[in-house]
């Protein structure tokens, strides 16, 4: 369970490795707050995140989806019910409230329960949750509806599977564009300060200039 404080040392990140596919789960526990953010709630992210939570006298008042594929969201249920409220963009929203739809590409014998979206998200918002500030920036091309958070005073973003350290998302399942996602990695992560750091769905923390130097798939 690596913790992962940014300079300001002002919020703490903590990655849960989650699921049978690995998916990262980040909570962000700001200081000086009874509430926590999670972002993205792979299958028993509650069962993993309570434990923190209580440890540090938080209450998980915001779930954050970066996309609505099933090993993102298989755990936004039991947050919902614990007292999240969820967000999520509004073209993954039926993946969301009707996991059903993503059958053909579940792997066999996970089972899926509903979340409904409590609040919808769009390219350019500006959120504010647990006193943190975040631009939202809508990056499909793996799913319709991959956002990314940024945190410019913490200097780090949350991509979901656009993008990852040395790699990026697949364009091959239902809703994905290859020339969409080479054009939001483009044009939504590469044009973040270079310093920022990434930490995305899958796999270890990168930074931006990082990815735009070396990521074989994608140059900047």
């Amino acid at each position: 369970m690596p913790r992962w404080p940014p300079a300001s040392g002002r919020v703490q990140i903590i990655n849960f490795e989650l699921g049978c596919l690995g998916t990262n789960a980040y909570l962000l526990l700001p200081e000086g707050r009874a509430d926590a953010v999670l972002i993205d709630a792979p299958e028993e992210a509650w069962d993993a995140v309570k434990g923190t939570l209580i440890e540090h006298g938080r209450l998980l008042a915001t779930l954050l989806l970066t996309h609505g594929h099933w090993d993102h969201m298989a755990g936004a249920a039991a947050c919902q019910r614990a007292g999240a409220r969820v967000y999520a963009h509004p073209a993954d929203r039926a993946w969301i409230e009707k996991p059903d739809l993503q059958a053909g590409f579940v792997i066999p014998d996970v089972v899926l329960e509903p979340a409904k979206v409590d609040e919808l998200l769009a390219q350019g918002q500006s959120l504010d949750v647990a006193g943190l500030h975040f631009e939202v920036r809508h990056v499909p091309g793996h799913a319709p509806g991959n956002v990314l958070f940024y945190l410019p005073a913490w200097k780090c973003a949350f991509p979901g599977d656009a993008i990852f350290s040395g790699s990026v998302g697949r364009a091959d399942l239902p809703g994905g564009d290859w020339d969409q996602l080479e054009r939001s990695i483009k044009e939504q992560i590469y044009t973040l300060p270079e310093e920022t750091v990434l930490y995305p769905g899958h796999g270890p923390p990168t930074t931006v200039g990082t990815e735009r130097r070396t990521n074989s798939f994608v140059r900047g």
